[in-house]
């Protein structure tokens, strides 16, 4: 990942009064996108989303996005793929926090481990996930980039 983008990300983040800086990942396997359902108890209890976590002071994005897939998952990141954007909301806590949401690829889809999630579901890109509107646009992102590196695969054959 570059490393300049990461570094504006973060600097843009903290002008703009962004208080908790979070990540996301889009885990993809056999054309399924890993979910993880939030304890009933939780902040948002109920909600699927994607693995994501709070990123630690001083930790670079794609530092916490290695470690907080291997936490909430037990899934280890080979590649951070492509930045897929960010979005706002406001934390548990009221804090005004960033997601930002990246592609990766991990080594083997299974098992999966939860630490902090009561459920886990590989969705298909093709359906609509029970989802936040945020994450939907995410997901919507992702499967337009996989659309537009498949034509470009069948335009190079």
């Amino acid at each position: 990942m570059d490393p300049v983008l990461l570094e504006r990300l973060t600097t843009d983040a903290i002008c703009d009064g962004v208080q908790q800086l979070v990540v996301g990942a889009v885990v993809q396997h056999s054309n399924r996108v890993l979910l993880l359902q939030r304890p009933e108890d939780d902040f948002m209890g109920g909600i699927w989303e994607l693995p994501s976590g709070k990123a630690e002071r001083g930790e670079t994005l794609d530092r916490a996005l290695i470690r907080e897939v291997e936490e909430e998952t037990g899934l280890d990141v080979t590649v951070v793929r492509s930045y897929l954007g960010s979005f706002d909301y406001q934390s548990g806590s009221g804090k005004k926090s960033r997601q930002f949401n990246f592609a990766v690829d991990v080594a083997g889809a299974d098992p999966v481990r939860l630490q902090e999630h009561d459920a886990y579901a590989w969705t298909a890109l093709t359906e609509e996930p029970p989802v936040t509107d945020a994450v939907r646009q995410v997901l919507a992102g992702y499967r337009a980039l996989q659309e537009q590196a498949a034509a470009e695969g069948s335009r190079n054959r």
